[in-house]
């Protein structure tokens, strides 16, 4: 089973504590991600998904203008770069998330994501096996 370090997404881009809400939000629609890790210096403190943006930002009235760490998940689940991909599809799966940052000791050094997993023909199960698990606890628990 390869590593994380030969599939991850190396060239991560982050924001900082100082940036606002706005400013991710232009970030990830730039590089067409859903998801930035929040930075202060090289350490990970958090990270903000579209998701977050949406549900405690827009949702809870807040403008753009807020700050990154007022709706930034801080309770991070990382993985190393030299677990193997079946652990964190595992972890993905497990943790109902579909994108992993990958540290060393508490830097960022790349991030995982489930189309990682399926862009290499290898790897599609797994990635379609953690999906299938996240879709499942997702909608499965939460009413429309």
């Amino acid at each position: 089973m390869p590593k994380l370090e030969r599939i991850m997404t190396k060239e991560v881009e982050s924001c900082t504590l100082l940036d606002n809400v706005y400013e991710v939000a232009v970030k990830m629609k730039e590089n067409n991600v859903g998801s930035i890790p929040i930075v202060d210096g090289s350490r990970i403190v958090g990270v903000i998904t579209d998701r977050d943006i949406v549900t405690r930002c827009v949702a809870e009235k807040h403008p753009a203008s807020s700050k990154v760490e007022d709706i930034m998940s801080r309770d991070l689940i990382t993985i190393g770069p030299e677990a193997d991909v079946s652990e964190a599809a595992h972890l993905m799966a497990e943790n109902q998330i579909r994108r992993l940052p990958v540290v060393e000791g508490d830097t960022l050094v790349g991030m995982v994501s489930l189309g990682d997993f399926a862009i290499r023909d290898s790897l599609g199960k797994m990635a379609s096996i953690a999906l299938e698990d996240i879709s499942e606890s997702h909608f499965s628990n939460k009413p429309c």
